[in-house]
């Protein structure tokens, strides 16, 4: 199975390399993640998805995985939101919103988490248990008087029916060279 994961994570370097770099070019600030949640709502919707709920903190996502198993249920959480920061790099797929940027990872964390359902997907009658994704807005903070993305997905039971029972999650590291993992409980 393990060389059947990495054939499938290879074949979709391409694509996934072509939606991080859309999602580069279009970052939108916390709470305000409307264009980014339609790509992905679209793209959950063409991998089969069992149920997918929108607008959960606004533009949030969460949508589940139904293993053909038995097992537990266990979470993929990706931050969506860019920083209002200007692009200075100056590559093809710079930013187009004038003074946001994908400064943060986030586009990374997204394309990972969508490479990751598109793998799941296509084994879902082998998985035991579930995968439930959560796309969270406004992991920067959220505008003034307005909820970060967490708080409000979390009341708005983002961890229930069903609940994980663990979380991963994963953040891009300058400081860490490429082809090595950190982590961190």
């Amino acid at each position: 199975r393990q060389e059947r994961v990495a054939n499938a994570v290879a074949s979709l370097q391409e694509s996934l390399v072509a939606q991080r770099r859309d999602f580069h070019m279009h970052p939108e600030l916390s709470n305000r993640e409307e264009r980014t949640s339609k790509v992905i709502q679209e793209k959950l919707k063409t991998l089969g998805f069992d149920d997918i709920r929108t607008g959960v903190s606004r533009y949030g996502i969460v949508a589940l995985l139904k293993g053909g198993k038995p097992g537990p249920v266990v979470a993929i959480r990706a931050d969506m939101d860019a920083l209002p920061i200007e692009e200075t790099l100056d590559v093809p797929y710079k930013s187009k919103n004038k003074g946001v940027k994908h400064a943060c990872g986030h586009d990374v964390h997204m394309t990972v988490a969508l490479g990751t359902a598109e793998v799941l997907s296509k084994m879902r009658n082998e998985i035991p248990g579930s995968v439930k994704f959560i796309f969270q807005p406004a992991e920067e903070g959220a505008p003034e008087g307005e909820d970060s993305g967490a708080v409000r997905m979390i009341r708005e039971g983002a961890l229930e029916n069903p609940k994980p029972g663990a979380i991963f999650a994963l953040h891009t590291n300058p400081l860490i060279e490429a082809g090595t993992i950190g982590f961190s409980p």
